[in-house]
């Protein structure tokens, strides 16, 4: 292993762990689902582990791609900005349509009272919640089926910016061995990062009482979607 190849990979853990962990879109999504969600901490692995996986490949493959043609990094950049753009505003509009039907579901999940009057005289209140049992089940089971998927699509989409152009490129000019290196320990702290993050969080955010708050976190998980959507856009997190 050369001098400069051994310099990238530290570059490459010291770039995926600072990338990752100032990038809130790399885990806000997962820690606000999680919870809305409901999902176990292997569950929330998982889909956080794929969707770092096809984060991390779509980059990869664009890089390969780029260094097989002798394209010029300015227009692999340039490329990647536009991914960004795209997977921020798939994100917008999945927080907008999750907010909405987090909402929805807040209002039907409402319990209120309706007092009945016997002839007797006698009366009784009876509290009840607008959710349709039967509707809920076949519908939250389709939610969740794909809910992880979405996710997965948006993070395929979203580049990981300093990868092609700061270690990719120069790892090809050293060889093959490191370029397949300096991808392989980018790709590894920046999904171990993610874990991490969202793991650790999910457990604080599970000693939380939040049994006021149970029937909002849906509308709460696309809201949040929402403005980190809106913060990568306009903000540049």
């Amino acid at each position: 292993m050369t001098n400069e190849i051994m310099i990238l990979a530290v570059t490459a853990v010291s770039i995926a762990f600072f990338h990752t962990l100032l990038g809130p879109d790399h885990y806000i999504p997962f820690i606000s689902m999680a919870k809305s969600r409901q999902w176990s901490l292997a569950k929330t692995s998982w889909i956080t582990g794929l969707c770092g996986l096809g984060h991390i490949a779509s980059s990869v493959i664009l890089g390969i791609v780029g260094i097989g043609f002798g394209v010029s990094i300015s227009k692999i950049t340039h490329t990647e900005s536009i991914r960004g753009e795209i997977a921020a505003w798939f994100l917008i509009a999945f927080g907008i349509v999750y907010f909405i039907w987090g909402v929805r579901k807040a209002i039907r999940s409402r319990e209120h009272s309706h007092k009945h009057d016997h002839i007797d005289g006698s009366n009784h209140v009876h509290t009840h919640s607008h959710k349709e049992k039967h509707l809920h089940i076949h519908s939250d089971k389709k939610e969740r089926n794909i809910t992880p998927w979405i996710l997965f699509t948006i993070f395929f989409f979203g580049p990981c910016e300093p990868l092609v152009p700061i270690l990719m490129y120069p790892a090809a000019k050293s060889s093959i061995f490191g370029l397949i290196l300096i991808t392989s320990t980018f790709g590894l702290i920046t999904i171990l990062t993610m874990l991490g993050v969202v793991l650790t969080a999910s457990l604080g955010v599970n000693l939380f009482p939040l049994k006021r708050l149970e029937r909002h976190t849906h509308a709460m998980a696309g809201a949040t979607l929402f403005f980190c959507g809106i913060s990568i856009q306009f903000l540049g997190l």
